[in-house]
């Protein structure tokens, strides 16, 4: 069987500044990989290259999702192959409701109609969303509730590889744990899964098979529980320590302390 994702030297860049260098990557079916890293390091921007944001050029590189090179095809296209992002801040969508939002994408994806009201009733109660299918796409929902409708959205549509984007991001101790839970709950065979996140702590709550290291858009380390150990011990400069990684050198002045009061939440 081919491997859900695969990214070979993969050089990407915005606005004339290059973002990944050289990164490869890659996530066989049935496993469910972490990749880690602290701001900057470029796993948003992967994660948009990959489902085929046009704001960035791909400068070399190649990207497979079961074994099918993606990187000509249109967003839809991807979806279509079995691609799913879930994102770090699920919108809200007034006036459409989860079921009908969920349908409507499962007969994009080409799934029959009596087969994915079937697969929303069942995966609605093995997540505990019943009670939001007649409800607008997120709206008045926790952050908590947000994230595991997305695990849900993507239990339904089955894809071949899912990444979840700072899945963790904004969660308190039991969501995070609910969400960890639900993405256990989607192994199988047939499914990829990469979560990008800045810490460790959603990595009490499940067992990725491996851990992957992203700093200065590329992937310095891979490894078992004992690399989220030394990011726990240590941050990420402990890695770059060991690894002997250097800053990079800026132009860019030294932000003031109320800078980072000011900055949005995004990655680059």
């Amino acid at each position: 069987m081919s491997t859900a994702l695969a990214v070979k030297g993969l050089d990407a860049a915005i606005d004339g500044k290059q973002i990944l260098n050289d990164l490869s990557i890659e996530v066989p079916f049935g496993e469910i990989h972490a990749l880690m890293g602290p701001n900057g390091s470029g796993k948003s921007t992967l994660c948009h290259v990959l489902t085929g944001k046009r704001e960035y050029e791909v400068l070399d590189g190649t990207v497979a999702v079961d074994g099918r090179d993606i990187m000509t095809l249109d967003v839809d296209e991807r979806s279509r192959v079995g691609l799913l992002q879930s994102f770090q801040y699920p919108t809200e969508v007034p006036g459409v409701r989860l079921r009908e939002f969920l349908l409507e994408a499962a007969d994009e994806r080409g799934i029959p109609a009596d087969e994915a009201e079937a697969r929303l009733n069942e995966e609605a109660r093995r997540f505990g969303m019943e009670p939001f299918l007649d409800r607008s796409l997120n709206e008045d929902l926790s952050g908590g509730e947000k994230k595991r409708s997305e695990i849900f959205q993507m239990a339904v549509l089955r894809p071949r590889m899912a990444m979840l984007d700072e899945i963790d991001s904004g969660l308190d101790i039991d969501a995070v744990k609910q969400v960890a839970e639900a993405v256990e709950g989607m192994r199988s065979p047939e499914l990829g899964v990469l979560i990008i996140t800045h810490y460790s702590r959603i990595l009490r709550y499940l067992t990725p098979d491996r851990i992957h290291v992203m700093i200065d858009g590329r992937i310095v380390d891979s490894g078992g529980k004992e690399l989220a150990e030394e990011l726990e011990a240590g941050g990420y400069e402990a890695v770059r320590e060991r690894l002997g990684i250097e800053r990079p050198t800026t132009d860019e002045p030294t932000k003031k302390p109320a800078d980072f009061f000011t900055d949005t939440p995004f990655d680059v």
